[in-house]
C-alpha cells in the first residue's frame, strides 16, 4: 500500500501556495477566491485602496440604515469612481446574502460588505463556497471584503485592522491579526505606500 503524500496529512490549507493574489503593500498580499475581514478605524480606507489595485467594477454593499459611504471627492484622484457600484439592502441579514449571490456570480471582481458586525461561521463558509463557485463561472476568482468595526468573524482567510498614525506624519497602522498561513504582524504605511508603489514607510 502507497504512503499518501505529507501534505495530505497536515492541517493546514492545501492550496498552492502561488495562489493569485492582491498586492495591498509591498509583500502583502490577499488570495483571490477567498474572504478577508477588515477592521478599525480606516477599514473603509483600506477597501478603497484595495479596490484602486484591482480592474473593473466594485460592488459595495451595505444596509440601507448606514450613514456611513465614501465620498468620490476624496478618492477620485487615485479610484474612478464610476467603477463602484452602492448597493443599499433593507435589513442587515439581507447584507449577507447579497454578499454571497455576488460572489456565486463571478461577475465583479471585487465584491465589499459593509457589516454593523461579525457574521457567523456558517455565513462565512457559505461566502468561500460562492467565491468558489463564482471562479468557475467566470473563469477568475473573484475577491470577498468583509469589512466590520472591530473584527471577530470566524473562518475568514485573513483580518487586518489599520487605524490612522499622525505620529511622524500622514501615515496608518496596518495590523495583519489573522492569516491562515503567515504570522500576525504591523506596519506602517504611508500614503504613497498604501495608495501606490512606494516603498513602505518602516
Amino acid at each position: 500500500m502507497n504512503a499518501l503524500p505529507a501534505h495530505l496529512l497536515t492541517r493546514g490549507p492545501h492550496r498552492p501556495d502561488a495562489a493569485p493574489g492582491v498586492a495591498i503593500a509591498g509583500d502583502l498580499r490577499l488570495a483571490l477566491g477567498r474572504v478577508h475581514e477588515l477592521c478599525g478605524l480606516s477599514r473603509r480606507m483600506l477597501a478603497l485602496a484595495i479596490a484602486a489595485r484591482m480592474t473593473g467594477p466594485v460592488f459595495w454593499i451595505a444596509p440601507a440604515r448606514a450613514n456611513v459611504a465614501p465620498n468620490p471627492d476624496g478618492f477620485a484622484a487615485w479610484l474612478d469612481p464610476g467603477r463602484l457600484v452602492y448597493v443599499h439592502v433593507g435589513h442587515d441579514r439581507d447584507v449577507l446574502w447579497c454578499a454571497e449571490e455576488t460572489l456565486r456570480s463571478g461577475a465583479v471582481p471585487l465584491m465589499i460588505a459593509d457589516l454593523p458586525g461579525p457574521p457567523s461561521l456558517t455565513a462565512v463558509r457559505r461566502m468561500h463556497l460562492a467565491a468558489e463557485a463564482g471562479a468557475a463561472q467566470a473563469g477568475a476568482p473573484p475577491l470577498g471584503l468583509l469589512m466590520t468595526p472591530e473584527g471577530g468573524a470566524p473562518g475568514v482567510e485573513t483580518r487586518w485592522k489599520m487605524t490612522p498614525d499622525f505620529t511622524d506624519g500622514p501615515a496608518w497602522l496596518l495590523d495583519r491579526q489573522r492569516a491562515r498561513t503567515a504570522p500576525p504582524l504591523v506596519r506602517r504605511l504611508s500614503a504613497a505606500c498604501l495608495l501606490g508603489n512606494a516603498p513602505l514607510a518602516s
